[in-house]
């Protein structure tokens, strides 16, 4: 079963809708290059509505005649959402392509371009979020939520989508742990990822607890913005305090596997009991190769903004929407964000239910 994950603001006293439209919610993937022009892959810009990466990827395999491992993208989009992201295909050749017969539901290609390498996962710097809550109550308390979030960040908590419909593979991985022999490489790594994240999340939500989620202590690992470089925290000083408060620096927590916890101290006092409480997990995920890495605790959302949509409130008696944009690094979930903003209704979970 998940833990019950503690909020960093409280519970929010806010209530709305959120997707009650694809268009609701919508993602804008960020990469750090631009295709070169020539080269043996094709990248691909494309729109999808009510799409899943997955499907995407596999009709390219299909329009192009190429195998499905040669069609690669930097990461997986929601659905329910109107989300643009590429996608690269390794063609060979100097085929000039043209996708005006290119016809798969829901997607709508924006241009393409040849690369010289080919679309790695993970390879995007981020996303950017444009989501519109309905129905919202108390906008009071929401632009002072909302206020907190954007100063102070938010944990940084694996979203609901890693562990599958009703946390399905947290079950999923402990039946793995247990022998239950998984043959799809795919399936193998979201159970084992799943697993992971949740004993990652449960150290966040611990931290909270203890009152220690934005308080550096020695023993703690540190990681660079904008890197992945960390180093152990020996002594809190002034300076290294003030780097913390410019966001320089942030306090990072395990992603379990083989080898020693690099953390000392209470920090490791806290990863080695949160690891005991999950015991099956910290002791299957060695044996699949998984090793220790570390992940920030605290996610900072960037060029952040809110407005209350005036069209929304025509009526004295309709409730307000709110449009919320902002940016996201690689890796982490929108949903993390509207968690601790709004206490809100999925509409894509009456759609799943």
């Amino acid at each position: 079963m998940l833990p019950e994950l503690t909020y960093l603001h409280g519970k929010p006293q806010s209530l709305g809708l959120l997707r009650s439209q694809k268009s609701d919610f919508k993602v804008f993937e960020q990469l750090p290059f631009s295709p070169t022009g020539e080269g043996e892959h094709l990248f691909i810009y494309i729109r999808k509505i009510g799409a899943n990466t997955v499907f995407v990827a596999r009709e390219l395999a299909k329009y192009f005649k190429v195998k499905e491992q040669l069609v690669s993208y930097a990461g997986l989009k929601d659905r329910f959402a109107v989300t643009e992201q590429w996608f690269g295909v390794h063609v060979p050749g100097k085929q000039v392509y043209d996708l005006q017969d290119l016809a798969i539901e829901g997607v709508e290609v924006l241009k393409y371009a040849r690369h010289n390498k080919k679309l790695r996962t993970g390879a995007l710097t981020g996303n950017r979020f444009e989501l519109i809550l309905r129905n919202v109550t108390n906008l009071q308390a929401l632009h002072n939520r909302w206020n907190d979030i954007v100063e102070q960040g938010v944990p940084n908590y694996f979203g609901e989508q890693r562990f599958g419909i009703d946390g399905g593979n947290i079950d999923k991985a402990l039946a793995l742990f247990s022998g239950t022999k998984v043959k799809d490489k795919k399936k193998r790594g979201m159970y084992l990822s799943a697993a992971r994240s949740c004993i990652f999340n449960d150290i966040i939500s611990e931290r909270i607890v203890q009152n220690t989620f934005s308080k550096l202590q020695q023993g703690d690992v540190l990681m660079l913005a904008g890197t992945q470089s960390v180093f152990h925290l020996d002594e809190v000083d002034d300076i290294i305090v003030q780097r913390f408060l410019d966001k320089d620096v942030d306090i990072t927590a395990t992603m379990w596997g083989s080898g020693e916890l690099m953390t000392s101290a209470n920090p490791k006092t806290i990863e080695q009991q949160i690891g005991e409480k999950h015991n099956e997990f910290a002791q299957g995920l060695p044996r699949f190769g998984l090793k220790q890495e570390r992940r920030r605790i605290r996610l900072i959302v960037q060029e952040a903004d809110i407005e209350v949509l005036a069209s929304e409130q025509e009526s004295d008696n309709a409730l307000p929407s709110v449009k919320i944009s902002f940016i996201l690094p690689a890796g982490s979930y929108a949903t993390t964000v509207l968690r601790e903003l709004i206490d809100y209704q999925d509409g894509t979970q009456r759609v799943q239910s």
